[in-house]
């Protein structure tokens, strides 16, 4: 009796927590959503910003902030996707991979500003990228780089090793083995460092504010060397520094409601995505 009474009880606490989890999330997107709605139209979506950005739109913004994500997953993916193959399956248990996840745990702990402040020091400057596309995208980059090692590590772990020893036995070589029927079955999960670390890099303000972010360019970059507009840096200017806070303030709900909206978007398709690759696996 003493038993299902305290299991009881457990439930109930973690289904309250649950709720609260749930309630807490609502709340911050319905006073998002109530407060930006009234500005959402095409042409604040479309339109340049105006009159010191209190009026007009916000399209260089979001424009920049596709290129960023992009870019710096295109970076991040592969290299943390192949770094964390290369401890899990080719390393062994040796010191080099200790050292490595070691380094990789210290890396997802340090603050996004010296990210930013490493980034400006070598791409910006060192590497001569001035406030540029790439030199966001980078640094970015090295920003998602442990949570896509990590979560890719994990999905390895989660293949079962009759997987491999099943390839090898069939006369399949170990890459082979690893391309065709490791990745294959972890990919699912892999995805879901994916969508982790497009979280982690669409908010991100303080890295693109010493590599990318133009405080004003009502107009489109040309390449991955000029600077852009950032709907994070963007957010900030309008509520801390704009040449009319009240006036400005509409737009900078609207402006986050857009960026939760573009970040739910490519969550949703990268969760599409496994969905997809699960059933496939499954047939």
């Amino acid at each position: 009796m003493n038993k299902r009474l305290s299991q009881q009880i457990a439930f109930i606490i973690f289904k309250l927590f649950g709720v609260l989890v749930v309630a807490i999330l609502i709340s911050i997107l319905g006073f998002i959503i109530v407060n930006g709605i009234s500005v959402i139209n095409w042409e604040f979506l479309t339109a340049f910003p105006e009159e010191g950005m209190t009026t007009g739109g916000i399209f260089p913004a979001i424009v920049g902030t596709l290129y960023l994500i992009i870019g710096s997953l295109l970076f991040a993916f592969p290299l943390g996707v192949m770094s964390a193959i290369y401890t899990h399956e080719y390393a062994g248990k040796g010191w080099i991979v200790k050292t490595i996840r070691m380094m990789t745990n210290n890396l997802a702990s340090i603050p996004s500003i010296v990210f930013g402040l490493f980034g400006m020091a070598l791409f910006v400057n060192k590497l001569n990228f001035g406030d540029s596309i790439i030199a966001g995208s980078l640094t970015l980059g090295l920003l998602a780089l442990p949570v896509i090692i990590r979560t890719t590590e994990e999905a390895l772990k989660a293949v079962p090793n009759t997987y491999r020893e099943a390839s090898l036995a069939l006369g399949a070589t170990k890459l082979q083995t690893i391309k065709k029927v490791v990745i294959p079955a972890a990919m699912p999960n892999i995805i879901t460092g994916l969508i982790l670390s497009i979280g982690r890099v669409s908010g991100e303000t303080a890295p693109i504010l010493f590599t990318v972010a133009a405080y004003l360019l009502p107009q489109l970059p040309t390449g991955i060397f000029d600077q852009a507009m950032a709907l994070p840096y963007h957010l900030y200017v309008l509520a801390t520094s704009g040449t009319d806070l009240e006036a400005s303030r509409p737009m900078a709900y609207g402006t986050a409601l857009v960026l939760i909206m573009i970040v739910l978007t490519m969550n949703l398709l990268a969760s599409f995505m496994r969905r997809k690759l699960e059933k496939k696996r499954s047939k």
